[in-house]
């Protein structure tokens, strides 16, 4: 459980916390008494959405706390994260959430997710803390909470720190910390197995940075089987069609994929949802050396198909196709994976709003519904047919990057949507995996998007299983 979060024991000292409405705020400083009403006049106080206020006691030390809910009739609803400031706002000590909350627990989680801070390579000073709202589920707010710092804690961690064998280590870890199984394939073993372009991609690489495929299964074999597949790119230098410098310095990210699919893998095993879960992760390093495969190579794959290499810098959805395949053989009754795929998702729909892509109606419509209950933005785009011409080969299959610049998020799915089998529902998400500037509950950094709302989707659709 993150440090910042305290189970609550009777008798506990800790400073209240109470949410206000600007509409409520005359008659709660009232309730507080002149002094405080003073006070909150003095520091301009309105109960502004996100908006905290220390109020000080007779000796000047904090006994109390109001975060302003701003106005609740027009608030957005993807304002749930707001409480997160709280954890950025206050000085250090021990709070607990009093009246005024709408949801104790997403307030909490909030909290937890604004908390984070990333100290591996640098330490930080002590922060606030809060006690677990009683009456509600603190395993789940604290299971979210685990995998949303594990996620962000795996993508911030430097590239000469999260190569592929890393990767598999945490992989292991997580696997081991919750009785699963899990094996790993490496190097020309890759071939032998049958997944000719995880190999292709990642055998440039150092042999200690070999690539691999990392498999981890979990849960009753009579269950709903849900399948996950990460994009494990420890470090994307876009191989021969090379990424300029500046296109370079976010590539420790582009594991981030792969972080997701973990994250979500510990909010299923931590809450037991009755599910059979399997986790598939290619782990690879897109690197530059005699052995990288090249523009104009065909790569087989271990569905059959021939893939005509257009780009080396399109790596992703190449090491997700056999993936993929792997995952269909046997059809799954949910299959999801997460990719840091395209720059183009992200001129689409910027950094906050995760586009996605599914062949199941149904699905798309449960996790619209959680995205917003959740406040995990992700907006769904069309697997739209006509544009699969636009990956014609003319001696191959189908082409790994396609023939124009349009389309750029649309045309990765598609590909990945001819390595799906008929009838498996699948979701891909083209995730970001990073936040570029603070934000309440969103620290700068790696970032957990996707997991929560689906996280959330998959408690209503299994939860009875």
């Amino acid at each position: 459980m993150p440090d910042c979060l305290i189970q609550p024991l009777p008798g506990q000292p800790s400073i209240p916390v109470r949410a206000v409405s600007a509409a409520d705020l005359d008659s709660v400083l009232a309730s507080l008494g002149p002094a405080a009403r003073n006070w909150a006049s003095s520091a301009r106080f309105t109960a502004a959405a996100g908006s905290v206020l220390s109020v000080p006691d007779a000796d000047g030390a904090v006994s109390s706390v109001l975060f302003g809910l701003g106005d609740t009739e027009s608030q957005e609803p993807w304002s749930a994260l707001l409480a997160g400031r709280l954890a950025t706002e206050l000085p250090p000590g021990t709070y607990r959430l009093a009246e005024g909350f709408p949801d104790p627990a997403a307030a909490a989680l909030a909290f937890a997710l604004g908390a984070y801070r990333f100290t591996r390579y640098r330490k930080s000073g002590e922060g606030p803390k809060l006690v677990l709202p009683e009456g509600n589920d603190g395993a789940r707010t604290t299971a979210m909470a685990d995998a949303v710092w594990l996620v962000r804690d795996l993508i911030n961690t430097g590239p000469n720190d999260m190569g592929p064998a890393e990767l598999a280590n945490a992989a292991r870890d997580l696997a081991e910390r919750h009785d699963a199984v899990f094996t790993e394939t490496v190097g020309g073993a890759l071939l032998s197995a049958n997944f000719p372009m995880i190999h292709a991609v990642g055998i440039a690489a150092s042999p200690s940075r070999a690539p691999r495929l990392l498999d981890m299964s979990w849960g009753e074999p009579t269950h709903p089987k849900i399948t996950l597949v990460g994009k494990g790119v420890c470090f994307d230098t876009g191989g021969l069609d090379i990424k300029s410098s500046s296109g370079m310095l976010l590539m420790k990210k582009d594991m981030a994929g792969a972080a997701s699919a973990l994250g979500l893998a510990h909010m299923i095993m931590a809450t037991r949802l009755p599910v059979r879960l399997r986790v598939l992760i290619p782990a690879v390093e897109n690197a530059i050396s005699s052995a990288s495969f090249r523009p104009g190579d065909v790569l087989a794959s271990r569905l059959g198909l021939t893939v005509e290499i257009g780009n080396t810098d399109a790596e992703g959805r190449l090491v997700l196709a056999d993936a993929l395949a792997l995952a269909c053989e046997e059809t799954p009754d949910l299959l999801i994976d997460f990719a840091t795929l395209t720059g183009a998702a992200r001129t689409a729909l910027g950094p906050e709003v995760v586009p996605f892509y599914s062949s199941d109606d149904k699905v798309a419509e449960e996790l619209a519904v959680a995205s917003r209950e959740a406040s995990d933005p992700l907006w769904r785009l069309p697997l739209w047919p006509p544009y699969l011409r636009m990956l014609d080969s003319k001696v191959a299959d189908i082409n790994n990057a396609g023939s124009t610049p349009f389309a750029g998020s649309i045309t990765a799915a598609l590909f990945l949507s001819r390595f799906v089998a008929p009838g498996v529902p699948w979701l891909h998400a083209d995730i970001y995996g990073w936040n570029p500037a603070p934000r309440p509950g969103r620290p700068e950094g790696g970032e957990a998007q996707t997991i929560r709302a689906l996280f959330t989707m998959l408690g209503k659709r299994y939860a009875s299983a």
